[in-house]
């Protein structure tokens, strides 16, 4: 037992010793996820293409620009004509990194005999062009001076890769139109991208490229959107098909927008199911916090226009409880049903609400709000005066109040009758739970019971050919029968048989 505890403290010992790996630098995941592509390409398997299209958002976040010249060198050869367009969109590298690197090479070559050069002798695979043109691309998008330019590279680079022409291309074509999309709405130019992404998604769906074609229809949807076009995005939406091997993060966009068209065209359920899908298929919270703090946000409103409250524990989430503070005050406000804290928290974020454009359907709210103090009205008075039910809920004169009162007495919000003559609202006694409505109730359900005994018992499954065994059996106790009738009107049986003792 000693000596098997003393090597368990060793191995742990071994293990504790042991450095941990280093990650690898940008530029080696670069040459590393161009060589997957290669694989991919050779060996007709996707799956290495999506791998490496998985590790992008994280990768786009380290490069700059001397990585991508690294990058670019160490992938194509010398005199390589494809190397110098790509280049030629990067600045050149300054004097001081040219000196230190022909400072570190004399030195190598003074104390160390020369290696053998590990300078590719052939180009990769045209996938690989377009792959390192989508860095580029992104990287161009982090700098207001080169806007334009990521717009000229995002032209060339369609152009070429639809002159190629390859279908092992689709899956990184698809993240080159989310780039090409991004350049344009950085630059101020979305509304020009829309024929390209229009032609572009007609010629994905006569091909069967479901990755650019979910792809570009969450563009398009996006770029109607951005311009309040609710009704082209509609159009949009009710003459295409959205692919169903899509991955889970287009899915995600898709429902979410369908959420915003169905919310605008008061189709809150609709809205609210469509937003719960996006939630369900978005990525984690951590890692895309922006589009998850953004589904919640217009989650929230749709639930309230729907007269439900959202779960408090909403607004205590890590990543929700700073972006949702302001949609936290509107909840409180149509719950107490205040319309002057309505008001006031409108007024005090309007500028935060018209960025997260739920400006207009935070406005559609105010009916809620008075529905609800009506509501909180008639469950504490008996009667009221319609004066007071315009002061308690600030409201501009007694006609709108008599008129809103009115509206909720018919939409069966609230129990009661006007008495016009002496301005008043009389609230009605509160029901008991029984009468002819329960009984109604209580015979929905009944039935609703009954139906699922019927549907189970139709779905019950029986084994196959037991009635034969039962069938069988009958018979030959049926023939037993005629046998034992047989022999008593024969008289084979003895007088005494069967008599016992008696």
């Amino acid at each position: 037992m000693v000596k098997a505890t003393d090597k368990k403290d060793e191995k742990k010992d071994e293990k504790k010793s042991e450095p941990k790996p280093e990650p690898p630098t940008p530029t080696q995941e670069i040459k590393a996820n161009i060589a997957l592509i290669d694989r991919a390409i050779n060996d007709l398997e996707t799956r290495f293409t999506h791998r490496v299209l998985r590790s992008l958002t994280a990768l786009r976040k380290r490069i700059n620009d001397k990585v991508l010249r690294d990058a670019i060198d160490e992938n194509y050869p010398k005199d390589s004509a494809v190397k110098n367009s790509l280049l030629s969109w990067l600045p050149p590298a300054p004097a001081t990194e040219q000196s230190m690197e022909v400072d570190t090479t004399s030195e190598a070559n003074a104390t160390a005999p020369m290696p053998p050069s590990s300078k590719p002798t052939s180009e990769p695979v045209p996938e690989a062009e377009i792959y390192l043109r989508l860095l580029i691309i992104h990287h161009l998008h982090t700098s207001k001076d080169t806007y334009s330019k990521s717009i000229e590279l995002s032209h060339e680079t369609v152009d070429k890769m639809q002159s190629m022409n390859r279908r092992s291309m689709d899956p990184i074509a698809a993240k080159i139109w989310f780039a090409v999309e991004r350049s344009y709405e950085l630059g101020g130019e979305l509304a020009d991208a829309r024929p390209m992404f229009l032609a572009a998604q007609r010629t994905a769906s006569l091909r069967h490229d479901d990755d650019t074609q979910a792809s570009l229809i969450n563009r398009l949807l996006r770029g109607y959107l951005h311009y309040n076009l609710y009704d082209q995005a509609d159009k949009l939406v009710s003459k295409t098909t959205f692919p169903a091997s899509a991955s889970n993060p287009q899915y995600a966009r898709y429902h979410y927008f369908l959420g915003r068209i169905k919310a605008v065209q008061l189709n809150y359920t609709a809205a609210h199911t469509n937003l719960q899908q996006a939630i369900r298929r978005a990525p984690a919270a951590k890692t895309a916090p922006g589009f998850y703090q953004a589904v919640h946000k217009l989650f929230v409103i749709v639930e309230l226009l729907m007269g439900d409250i959202p779960d408090r524990s909403l607004f205590r989430h890590p990543v929700l409880e700073k972006a949702l503070s302001a949609y936290f005050d509107i909840v409180k406000a149509v719950r107490t049903g205040s319309l002057s804290e309505f008001q006031t928290t409108l007024n005090k974020h309007a500028a935060q609400f018209e960025a997260d454009k739920t400006y207009t359907l935070i406005v559609r709210l105010r009916q809620n709000v008075i529905k609800t103090g009506i509501r909180r009205l008639s469950l504490s008075y008996s009667r009221i005066s319609l004066r007071d039910i315009c002061l308690k809920l600030h409201l501009d004169s007694e006609e709108d109040a008599e008129y809103i009162v009115g509206k909720a007495i018919r939409d069966g919000v609230i129990e009661g009758r006007i008495v016009h003559e002496k301005g008043w609202m009389e609230c009605g006694s509160q029901k008991d739970g029984y009468g002819p409505e329960a009984s109604e109730v209580f015979g929905r359900r009944i039935g609703y019971c009954l139906d699922l005994h019927n549907e189970s018992v139709k779905a019950m499954r029986y084994p196959l050919n037991a009635h034969r065994k039962e069938l069988a059996a009958a018979q030959d106790a049926r023939e037993r029968e005629k046998e034992l009738a047989k022999e008593i009107q024969e008289g084979d049986l003895d007088d005494d048989e069967g008599l016992g003792d008696y």
